[in-house]
């Protein structure tokens, strides 16, 4: 009789095996050649230079943006398991999650109307 989690000690030593090999093989396969424009900081597609510091504000736009689909990319993670237990659920189910619906919907229309999703 074998013990249960050696099946689980196998994948973990997989998995960590897989990682260190492709950290591995970049190292070793992967190009070397240094400039300067690798080693500059990226931000958002903005170029970091002298004139966006005198400028004051760095723009967040792109954060916001990022914030609102995270925000409704959580929401489909609700609807999974309502899609595969719908049957069980029954009418409670859908009106609940038709009421989550129009919750969700109400903001992402104030948000359409407001222009934060023009990017």
């Amino acid at each position: 009789m074998t013990n249960p989690y050696v099946p689980l000690l196998i994948m973990a030593a997989a998995a960590i095996v897989l990682a260190l090999g492709g950290l591995g093989a970049s190292a070793i396969l992967g190009p070397t050649r240094k400039n300067s424009t690798k080693a500059d900081n990226y931000e958002c597609g903005i170029d970091p230079g002298p004139q966006h510091i005198e400028e004051g504000r760095f723009p967040v736009r792109y954060y916001l943006v990022a914030m609102t689909f995270i925000i409704f990319d959580i929401e489909v993670v609700f609807m999974y398991p309502w899609a595969v237990s719908f049957n069980q659920l029954g009418l409670f189910g859908l009106v609940v999650m038709l009421t989550f619906i129009a919750l969700i919907t109400v903001p992402y229309i104030y948000e359409w109307r407001r222009g934060g999703l023009d990017y």
